[in-house]
């Protein structure tokens, strides 16, 4: 299989199935598509068009099938590897965790806009401006603090419905917000962000991203230059 990912400092997107798959020990080759101007003929826009009509990354491409969309591909992953528990094993505890990406999937869009990811960045101040002047923001984070707070309490940990799953993956680029803009969480969600921040393939991903010094202008709305 090959993803096709954008850069690893911004692209929140390819970090989840990246994660995934990297976490989990299901082998891929990686296939870096670096952002540029994003127009129609861009070299990004040329060569993602090769694989997959969307013209976004991620795209997961196994034996020239291509799957397209994040939630796509963790699905089409599940299904190709069910040795692993990509998804809790639990039905119950599975709806939810396919509930909260879908969630994130499509939510949380006040959050995103005010705290890009970034994860070479630190911008406290930003992250403290952005709190007190947004109200979604606001909103956007106390909905993830009770999300990961009751899915936690609920399996007991240490992840979010017990062993590492999709569910932490997709929230993986999430913490990196919250570290990057200093984000206030509770105990709790506090922990379990540190132990998703801390497992083997968020490490190599953020050992990458450091290593990229690329700027993209238009992913960092906050500064003019590194």
């Amino acid at each position: 299989m090959q993803l096709y990912i954008g850069n690893k400092n911004y692209s929140s997107w390819s970090m989840r199935p990246w994660v995934a798959l990297r976490q989990f020990g299901i082998p891929f080759e990686e296939v870096m598509v670096r952002f540029d101007d994003m127009e129609a003929t861009s070299p990004f826009k040329t060569r993602l068009a090769q694989v997959s009509p969307a013209g976004t990354v991620p795209v997961l491409v196994d034996d020239g099938f291509a799957v397209w969309d994040t939630l796509a591909i963790a699905e089409y992953v599940a299904e190709k590897f069910p040795e692993h528990a990509l998804w809790p094993r639990d039905s119950k505890r599975r709806a939810r965790a396919r509930s909260l990406c879908a969630e994130m999937h499509g939510g949380f869009r006040a959050l995103r806009n005010a705290c890009p990811m970034n994860i070479e960045a630190s911008m406290p101040d930003i992250g403290q401006r952005v709190l007190a002047e947004d109200a979604a923001m606001r909103a956007d984070l106390a909905r993830l603090v009770q999300a990961w707070t009751d899915a936690l309490a609920e399996s007991g940990g240490p992840f979010l419905f017990g062993e590492f799953s999709l569910a932490d993956a997709y929230f993986a680029p999430v913490v990196s917000r919250i570290r990057t803009f200093v984000l206030p969480l509770p105990p709790a969600a506090s922990a379990w962000a540190e132990r998703v921040w801390t497992t083997t393939a968020v490490q190599a991903w953020v050992a990458d991203a450091l290593e990229e010094k690329q700027f993209v202008a238009f992913d960092e709305p906050y500064r003019t230059a590194r």
